[in-house]
């Protein structure tokens, strides 16, 4: 099945024309709750940041082995309850437009600090940033601009984000703090994650790799920014933000082609091909979506996790609490109940092999080890998960005649629509 790219928010007709059995709830409902399960997700993903910031202060303040595990430990934690609201993308503007800023992948991380020269290289056509290390050099001279780095804070950073139109400069957001915190990971397909030194953070003579004073104070400031950033975005799901009221225009209408082009577009273009695929398909560790930590197993599953919570209308908070109402199933049920079953199987299927990575990785074979060439069994299970987020998209697909509505197309991937393309 191949998918056309979307460039904003789908069209709608028909939806409040559509004939519907008098039992299923109205659209403005199940958007209310949609935004509800929003305006929780990014609320969790702020209170597990400000966690993951105090870790940051702590491990700035007092650098050692153990500020820096717990530090790392913290940024796991926080990736749970973002990751299940990448689901919100690409059929809300407001999010799609904003994400960049906190989970934009991948990264030329040279642009940041120091890197091994004999696995990334000295230089790179596309980017003229691609070794400006703004950590050890307090002036950047990039092509005929010179920026001045002597301070390094949020503006610095905003200014460095995405520097010279090229999007793999990601100076903010999880992947940046991320990379400073593990460092790169120079094992290719081999077991291990990257191994920075806690002495990157030490004071004085104990500092390693140079510059740790300027190294605290972009870590913290890019810790700073996405609680920052964060925050603004749960606001935007909150009573009268403009994401909430976005997807109530038309009654709701709004708000379903929205959660239907996102469940669409991140399971098949963006999962199922960019962040997983793609990677096998090159055999390519640095196709890794969390590849400086090995976390990559986790944030897949969540992101299909987040694709059914949506569907079913039901949302587990980082508290246990649990967030549930009126549902895009049930709308569907009302409709054709057979769709209905068969998508929460499908459903069901994609988290499931989600889990299967889960607990390879578990048991010490993670998702660069499991894409490797040759890694025939590992490269099974990955496939298992493409082919459960592709088929599922299938039906996903069919939701739009079911319910009335039109005109709405999903993310697509070269790496599942073309794959002779990719290299």
């Amino acid at each position: 099945m191949k998918f056309s790219k979307i460039l904003g928010t789908a069209a709608v007709m028909g939806v409040l024309g559509a004939p519907l059995a008098h039992a299923a709830p109205d659209a403005e409902a199940i958007m209310k709750n949609y935004a509800d399960i929003a305006h929780a997700g990014y609320s969790d993903a702020v209170s597990t940041a400000k966690t993951l910031d105090a870790a940051i202060d702590d491990l700035i303040a007092n650098p050692s082995e153990e500020t820096l595990k717990k530090a790392r430990a913290a940024w796991i934690a926080s990736r749970p309850s973002y990751q299940q609201t990448e689901v919100y993308r690409f059929g809300n503007p407001i999010v799609d437009d904003w994400e960049g800023k906190v989970n934009a992948w991948p990264l030329d991380e040279g642009l940041i600090d120091y890197v091994d020269g004999d696995l990334y290289g000295s230089e790179n056509e596309e980017n003229p940033a691609y070794t400006a290390n703004v950590i050890a050099n307090k002036e950047l001279k990039i092509g005929s601009e010179t920026i001045d780095a002597s301070t390094i804070d949020a503006d610095l950073l905003e200014k460095l984000h995405e520097l010279d139109g090229v999007e793999a400069n990601v100076a903010t957001g999880y992947h940046a703090i991320e990379f400073l915190l593990w460092g790169q990971d120079l094992n290719g397909t081999g077991p291990g994650a990257g191994d920075r030194p806690w002495t990157d953070y030490a004071k004085g003579d104990a500092c390693t790799h140079g510059n740790c004073d300027r190294r605290g104070e972009y870590l913290k400031a890019a810790s700073d920014l996405l609680v920052s950033d964060l925050t603004w975005m749960a606001e935007q799901w909150d009573d009268g933000g403009e994401a909430r009221e976005h997807v109530m225009e038309g009654n709701g209408s709004v708000g379903l082609t929205a959660e239907i082009t996102g469940m669409g577009s991140l399971s098949y273009g963006e999962l199922g091909g960019e962040r997983t695929k793609l990677g096998l398909l090159l055999h390519d560790p640095e196709e890794s979506h969390d590849c400086f930590s090995d976390n990559t197993h986790n944030s897949h599953y969540y992101d299909a996790l987040g694709i059914q919570n949506v569907y079913l209308g039901k949302y587990t908070r980082t508290d246990g609490s649990v967030v549930e109402g009126p549902s895009l199933s049930d709308l569907v049920a009302a409709n054709d109940a057979d769709l209905d079953k068969e998508i929460k199987a499908k459903l069901a299927a994609s988290v499931a092999a989600g889990q299967a990575m889960v607990d390879r990785a578990n048991n010490g074979e993670h998702f660069d080890q499991m894409i490797a060439a040759g890694n025939d069994e590992g490269n099974a299970a990955v496939q298992k998960f493409v082919d459960a987020l592709v088929d599922q998209t299938k039906s996903i697909e069919r939701i739009v005649s079911a319910i009335g509505l039109q005109g709405i197309s999903f993310e697509g991937s070269d790496s599942l629509d073309n794959p002779s393309a990719v290299n």
